[in-house]
């Protein structure tokens, strides 16, 4: 009898330092959100849900809400960032007249748009890997490659092959991928680019607070796809290194993506981009030189825009809600997934009422059922306020595209949603020049030619059971 006595003691024991090590854990959490809340709205819901239910709330606030970025941040500041914009000017790059035009979108980037730069539009997986393929190849000095994803598969051992001739050709070949969107690539592939020289590292590699979460740490991915050769050209746009990318997956059959090719100093702004995620990730300084031909490569002006978690203020979502405001005549926006905050949905709405004529292109074939979900959600609202959704039918669509006016356009990584606006790590180019709108309007008329515009007779008609979980999804939105 005694025994059972001590050991129910003992059990108890054990159970009441368990519960309060569990409340504490949820007051450091409710703490931290308190100093570091940038909504109300969303701290709030954190510490009702920390008070309330202790557990599991503040294990799920490690995996959601708790930052681990602080030096992230302290790496942008001693990275120069302040001081680009002056050597910009010095170097004679800074294009001063369209700055002065879009004030916002140069002061988040704490760089001026940079001129002199030659930039190809390149449509679907075959046009971007050939000239990502034919650029490494011919590079001379370094290679820069970055991907969310990097499978090995036909494509990506096709990249491999390549990164390694050039690295056993003496060039400086570096390689980064997420952890998260990359987690299915074996140690083989790693090795054998280790092997040749190339150095490989995942982005949270060093940080292993962050790496002890696993495929559960959902949150601060680095959604960048970046390539640069020589710090002269590269390449940026929504395509991984995959053969779905190629339209081989046979679920989604053609895979409607777009990519930017770039010549010029904004190769060298993408580059410094590649660098910081670099330092995060290994500890190390990179330093980068300047092309020795210092020719002018075009006449267009470009914006690279880093944006990211690590960011003072929702740069990515300030950036979106400027250019959404400037619209007069034309706005057209394409993204695999469509789950806008509060800020963006108002500013669209706003643009409706202006009457600006409002195209929103999304998939209509799903590959993440949730966010697929909530996009149709937040698609009937904007259909509420009478502006118009397509769908693409023609295989599955993952181009992020914006498109103002005559004015400007973005191609990047940014899908229209909070987790790329806040959570993860993302990269635009914006374009002004009238070739480059030429392009993509030429492009996105044809996307739009593929696609049908939703109607209400078709909101009316969906099932019960749809619009429920549409809604339910739509309530994950700030996670999404």
């Amino acid at each position: 009898m005694s025994e059972d006595i001590l050991h129910f003691y003992e059990n108890s024991r054990m159970l009441a330092i368990l519960i309060i090590a569990i409340y504490a854990l949820a007051a450091i959490c409710a703490v931290r959100e308190l100093m570091n809340s940038r909504t109300a709205q969303g701290s709030i819901a954190w510490l009702l849900s920390l008070i309330i239910l202790p557990f599991p709330t503040a294990f799920l606030y490690l995996i959601f809400g708790w930052k681990f970025l602080g030096d992230y941040a302290e790496l942008q500041t001693f990275s120069g960032r302040k001081n680009r914009a002056q050597r910009v000017r010095e170097m004679g790059i800074a294009d001063e007249i369209t700055s002065s035009e879009w004030p916002v979108l140069s002061n988040i980037t704490q760089m001026p748009f940079l001129s002199g730069n030659k930039s190809e539009l390149l449509i679907d997986g075959e046009a971007t890997f050939k000239s990502i393929f034919e650029g490494i190849i011919a590079a001379k000095t370094s290679i820069l490659v970055q991907f969310y994803t990097i499978k090995n598969d036909s494509l990506g051992k096709k990249l491999a092959q390549i990164l390694v001739e050039k690295a056993n050709a003496g060039l400086n070949v570096m390689v980064l991928y997420d952890d998260i969107g990359s987690s299915g690539l074996s140690k083989n592939y790693i090795s054998l680019l280790k092997q040749a020289g190339v150095e490989v590292n995942a982005f949270n590699q060093r940080h292993k607070f962050l790496r002890i979460y696993g495929p559960m740490r959902i949150n601060f991915r680095n959604h960048r796809k970046i390539v640069v050769v020589d710090n002269e050209t590269a390449w940026v746009g929504g395509h991984n290194v995959s053969n779905d990318y190629l339209g081989k997956n046979p679920k989604f059959g053609d895979w409607r993506d777009t990519h930017i090719c770039v010549c010029g100093p904004a190769a060298l702004a993408c580059a410094l981009v590649f660098r910081e995620d670099w330092e995060w990730a290994t500890g190390e300084k990179l330093k980068l030189e300047p092309p020795k031909t210092k020719a002018t490569k075009g006449d267009e002006a470009v914006l690279v825009m880093p944006t990211g978690p690590a960011d003072m203020l929702e740069d990515c979502a300030i950036a979106f809600s400027e250019v959404i405001s400037r619209a007069r005549k034309r706005l057209w926006i394409v993204s695999p997934y469509f789950v806008p905050g509060i800020d963006v949905q108002t500013a669209l709405y706003a643009a409706a009422l202006r009457g600006v004529e409002i195209r929103i292109l999304l998939p209509k074939k799903a590959d993440h059922m949730m966010v697929w979900l909530a996009s149709y959600a937040h698609a009937d609202q904007m259909l509420d306020h009478g502006i118009p959704i397509y769908r693409y039918n023609k295989g599955f669509l993952h181009q992020k595209i914006i498109l103002v006016d005559d004015e400007i356009a973005g191609v990047g990584t940014v899908n229209f949603d909070n987790r790329s606006f806040s959570i993860n790590f993302e990269v635009t180019l914006w374009f002004t020049h009238k070739r480059m709108i030429s392009s993509i309007e030429k492009m996105l008329i044809n996307d739009f030619s593929n696609s049908n515009k939703t109607t209400t007779y078709e909101l009316e008609t969906r099932p019960l059971w749809f619009r429920v979980a549409a809604q339910i999804a739509r309530l994950f939105s700030p996670v999404l």
